[in-house]
């Protein structure tokens, strides 16, 4: 169907209305609430799409021919509107034109990309089949290396016994040899000794045999009887010398036990004098250790005496509205002076309530501007949640606008848009009652902050950009978009994101996230669980562990910088500081420091404008001056952040 053409009305519609064409809701008395000829629209309407077979894959072309005839007959009806409607007709039908056009041609990619799945599927297939024959062979593998070395194992055993066997043997066969050896020197001295007896006794009777004097063998003979007796003597000598001597194996045997005996001795000595050491430092730390628990004792027998018995918080679980489950919530985790905060505040939130007018503090110049009233303001008397709501729009409206004007100023502004001139005092009046009271809740205690000027609303912008960062940082390293990461990853990105924090704070955050020391790296954490509020049931605005330690660390790392800064500066609170003196305090505690970031800080110290400050090695010793207190406390409403490690060397 073309968009000119114009398909004439049809004589089923045409006849369904024609007993209700001149019923129009023209003639229709007010108090009618639908006309009776819409009615029989729509009852035409809801006749002709039943009458459809919603069975073919033409049904949503076919759906469209009852609205079409409808259209149709507005536009022959409404002679006026005839050229807009036709053309409005026209507009969609071309579209719808359009459209077909596109899915004719989008008819062959679709066949297509049904061959390349069926042909990736067969590849896949394939491939899995190829890999569960190598797995089978791989593991048919396995199963014969296995059994190679079992059978190698039993070799080994074997020979091991073998090997002990022989050994055995060789000792036996070593024993029989030193006894044969003994055996036979002792038959060799036994024959030497016959063979002396028998030629002696040849000598005595046959005295003519060696054809020799007598007289010459008898004084041979003397003399072989003194070399003998000679002999003996030295033999009975060093027997006596030598008879407690051992032989040399085992004397080297006994001087090698000796030398390590000796030296078991000197390192047990060593460890023996250390112990000592140590026992006498025990012995003086345990005196030091007694005499503090002595003092201990005496302090806490006179803070005893002196102080007044601990409350016994129990009694206000009547007291408090909602009993004792909604006390046992607001005191858990709380100390006795936290505790003392919660009762004021709900003692004061009842006060709060009962109020319907609160008195104008005037027009003082301490007063601020949006509270600068005479007279009696109105209590709007809004829940804790309705507080805590409009505080999150007015932050909202605050970070998507430019910051021309001072956040007080902003705050009525945006309290005019919201309620009207005439009602913004009067809220202004209850949002700040309301956030001086309830210093326990986040979202009230920074916003108080922000607007009594305690505190720079750079730093809730900050904090904010911050969390978002991380949330980024998270969201990339979740590869597969589950909206959860492993214990490993938050670390990396801890790490990343805050690349100057120490090892024991990084270990708190994870901590904060759901970590124990008993984890695996490969736990999975669901990160986006990190970032929401905590859900109560009569407060709003509490974040979550996570956050509240983010910001906990953030609070005592600015502590920490502004007090390096005082060290570093070597003064009093009292005394005065110069402008060069802490520009170079704060590059040699902060040498990642850029010059922008180092003027906005010295401009908030000083109270200068930035345009205004004195360029490095141009100021003067005498110039601009401030008391160390006062600079300090500036320093601590803005957002002050260490930017590099202080070991690294200063930008340039």
């Amino acid at each position: 169907m073309t968009p000119s053409s114009q398909k004439p009305r049809t004589p089923r519609i045409a006849s369904f209305l024609r007993n209700g064409r001149h019923c129009s809701w023209l003639k229709q008395p007010l108090g009618i609430t639908k006309p009776r000829y819409l009615e029989r629209l729509e009852n035409y309407l809801r006749k002709e799409l039943l009458l459809l077979d919603l069975s073919t894959d033409s049904t949503q072309e076919l759906r469209l021919q009852p609205y079409r005839e409808i259209f149709e007959f507005f536009i022959e009806d409404f002679k006026t509107y005839k050229p807009l409607l036709s053309s409005i007709k026209n507009a969609y039908e071309v579209m719808l034109a359009h459209q077909r056009e596109k899915i004719r041609a989008l008819e062959p990619l679709k066949a297509k990309l049904v061959t390349v799945n069926e042909d990736c599927n067969e590849r896949i297939l394939a491939m899995r089949a190829e890999e569960r024959y190598e797995i089978s062979m791989l593991k048919r593998e396995k199963m014969n290396l296995l059994k190679l070395i079992d059978k190698k194992n039993e070799e080994k055993i074997s020979l091991q016994s073998e090997v002990s066997k022989l050994r055995k043997n060789l000792a036996e066969e070593y024993l029989r040899y030193l006894s044969e050896r003994d055996a036979r020197k002792i038959l060799t001295a036994d024959l030497n000794e016959l063979r002396y007896q028998r030629e002696d006794m040849s000598l005595a009777q046959s005295p003519g045999i060696w054809g020799e004097d007598p007289v010459k063998l008898t004084l041979a003979l003397k003399m072989a009887r003194q070399d003998l007796t000679r002999t003996q003597m030295e033999l009975n000598t060093m027997k006596a010398n030598f008879g407690d001597v051992v032989p040399r194996r085992d004397f080297e045997m006994q001087e090698k036990t000796n030398k390590e005996l000796q030296e078991q001795l000197d390192s047990l000595r060593g460890d023996y004098e250390e112990v000592c050491k140590e026992h006498e430092i025990l012995l003086q730390l345990h005196m030091t250790t007694l005499r503090e628990r002595d003092q201990f004792h005496s302090e806490l027998q006179e803070i005893q005496r002196t102080s007044t018995p601990r409350p016994d918080w129990s009694k206000c679980e009547d007291v408090v509205a909602g009993g004792p489950d909604r006390w046992q919530m607001l005191a858990e985790g709380k100390n006795s002076d936290q505790l003392v905060d919660v009762l004021l505040e709900e003692i004061g939130e009842g006060l709060l309530r009962e109020k319907d007018f609160f008195p104008a503090l005037g027009y003082g110049e301490d007063i601020p501007p949006l509270l600068r009233f005479d007279g009696l303001v109105e209590n709007k008397k809004p829940s804790k949640k309705d507080v805590v709501n409009l505080l999150k729009d007015a932050w909202k409206l605050r970070l998507v606008e430019e910051q021309k004007e001072k956040f007080p100023d902003f705050f009525f502004s945006f309290l005019e848009h919201r309620f009207g001139p005439g009602e913004a005092m009067a809220w202004a009046y209850t949002i700040f009652e309301n956030i001086k009271l309830f210093r326990s809740n986040e979202v009230m205690s920074q916003f108080y902050a922000v607007l009594m000027g305690k505190r720079s609303e750079s730093v809730y912008i900050k904090q904010k950009e911050t969390v978002a960062q991380l949330l980024k940082e998270m969201t990339n390293a979740d590869s597969q978009n589950e909206g959860l990461i492993t214990m490993e990853n938050l670390s990396t990105v801890l790490k990343s994101t805050f690349p100057f924090k120490k090892e024991e704070k990084i270990q708190e955050l994870m901590e904060a996230g759901g970590w124990h020391p008993n984890s695996s790296n490969a736990d999975l954490i669901n990160y986006p669980s990190l970032f929401i509020e905590v859900p109560t049931s009569d407060e709003e605005g509490q974040s979550m562990p996570f956050v509240q330690k983010l910001w906990e660390q953030y609070v005592d790392e600015k502590d920490e910088y502004l007090q390096e800064l005082k060290q570093e500066l070597g003064l009093e609170l009292r005394d005065e500081v110069t402008l060069p003196k802490v520009r170079e305090a704060l590059m040699n505690i902060d040498p990642g420091l850029d010059k922008q970031t180092l003027n906005g800080y010295l401009s908030r110290a000083f109270q200068v404008p930035r345009t205004e400050l004195p360029e490095e090695g141009e100021e003067k010793e005498d110039g601009i001056v401030v008391q160390l207190k006062i600079a300090l406390e500036r320093l601590q409403m803005t957002d002050i952040r260490r930017m590099g490690s202080r070991e690294q060397e200063p930008a340039s």
